[in-house]
């Protein structure tokens, strides 16, 4: 009898027997960002621990924060330093755009790179723990999209749906090995300092006066 009430949707108190698994679904917030009531402060959200990702030196995974740049120069060093014939682009979630961005930029610094993209979805299962007692514990799914973009120099399959050829070489500017060991810095600039310019004071530099300087050494002069 003591267990709590989750909300219009939640457990219900039952004389048959104790109350059903309760489902955070309905309070959980929305893809839109904006959430409805209920009583998730009854409940925390049980952190997995993080595997430590395993990943082949072809692979480049790209994320929503990453800098697109850092990517290509992931790719030139796959393919000049590694001497790969192929890189595969892996995203998921709001990185997808950045990943599709990545592929064409690639595809326009090396020269004869195929493409075949694959689409794909994975669930993902968070777990949330009651903080009061008699409560039951519960679990949302949610379905993530993910893509695999790969350029490879050697012919692919293309008879694949997601095939690309490659495209004109008219389009590609080829990557430099030496922009691999530019440093990377800000460039030259107006930077803010004490520089010349005009300041402003309490009157100009040459000072007026009525009359001129010098008078005239002949004058008829006026007496009483």
């Amino acid at each position: 009898l003591a267990q709590a009430d989750l909300g219009s949707r939640g457990a219900r108190r039952s004389p048959l027997g104790p109350p059903r698994r309760a489902s955070l679904a309905h309070c959980l917030p929305s893809r839109t960002g904006t959430s409805k009531p209920c009583e998730m402060d009854k409940y925390r959200r049980v952190e997995k621990p993080k595997e430590a990702p395993v990943k082949d030196d072809e692979e480049i995974r790209v994320t929503a924060t990453g800098s697109v740049s850092a990517y290509v120069s992931r790719a030139a060093t796959v393919f000049q330093e590694l001497e790969k014939k192929m890189v595969v682009i892996k995203a998921t979630g709001n990185a997808l755009a950045k990943a599709v961005t990545l592929a064409e930029v690639v595809k326009r610094r090396f020269k004869g790179l195929h493409q075949i993209t694959s689409l794909g979805s994975m669930d993902i299962v968070d777990e949330y723990e009651p903080l009061e007692e008699g409560l039951d514990k519960v679990t949302d799914t949610r379905t993530v999209s993910l893509v695999e973009i790969k350029l490879s120099k050697e012919s692919l399959d293309s008879s694949d749906k997601g095939y690309q050829a490659p495209i004109d070489e008219s389009l590609v500017t080829e990557f430099d090995a030496e922009e691999l060991t530019k440093p990377r810095g800000r460039g030259r600039g107006r930077g803010k300092g004490a520089g010349r310019g005009r300041g402003k004071g309490n009157g100009k530099g040459k000072s007026t006066s009525k009359g001129k300087g010098k008078s005239k050494g002949k004058g008829k002069g006026k007496g009483k």
